[in-house]
């Protein structure tokens, strides 16, 4: 099985059952040691796109939102054995033709991981995708919070909700993560590793 890594803020690595790594939004925390296969890049704002973290390998796939998004289509790409697709993210802060979130099906598992996003109308859609687990930011400054994070999880139904970039500048936010009220939450710390 899979095992996911979250690093904190919007950072996660995520390891499949043959060894390769994915990193996605990669900025905060530690755990940049293994080489990764994968780097997926919701955006390019500063702490979703540190890769100089990172030490590229020669098959090093790099999948930025300007490669997963172009003239208003979204893209699915599979390295790896690992399947990717492409999803709408936006909000007042981040411009829908720019940012990207991620559906990612790894050894079983369906993980989605938003990016900087409030409520978009394509989470209607999600409903029906069986997602395993949701990454949902909850800030309320640059993203949605923790009610809205909330709402949109009941509409995608996940069956598990992972709350995430919870506060500008830090790692994370315990008093934001509690307003969660999804059935489904869990609770994951900057540096806890979770098998999927």
């Amino acid at each position: 099985m899979a095992k996911l890594l979250y690093q904190g803020h919007a950072s996660l690595r995520i390891e499949t059952e043959e060894g390769k790594f994915i990193y996605v939004d990669p900025f905060a925390g530690e755990g940049y040691d293994k080489r990764p296969d994968i780097v997926l890049i919701t955006h390019e704002h500063y702490d979703h796109n540190a890769i100089h973290l990172l030490e590229m390998g020669p098959r090093t796939i790099v999948i930025r939102a300007e490669d997963a998004l172009q003239n208003g289509t979204y893209f699915d790409f599979s390295y790896y054995g690992i399947n990717i697709q492409a999803v709408p993210a936006s909000n007042a802060n981040h411009n829908v033709n720019e940012c990207v979130g991620f559906i990612v099906d790894v050894d079983g598992k369906r993980v989605y991981i938003a990016g900087d996003t409030s409520y978009v109308p394509y989470m209607e859609k999600m409903a029906d995708m069986n997602i395993d687990y949701a990454l949902l930011p909850i800030d309320g400054v640059y993203n949605m919070g923790p009610e809205e994070a909330t709402h949109c999880a009941e509409i995608i139904k996940p069956k598990h909700l992972i709350p995430y970039h919870s506060k500008p500048g830090a790692l994370f936010d315990m008093q934001q993560i509690m307003k969660v009220t999804y059935e489904g939450a869990m609770l994951v710390r900057p540096g806890q590793a979770i098998i999927l």
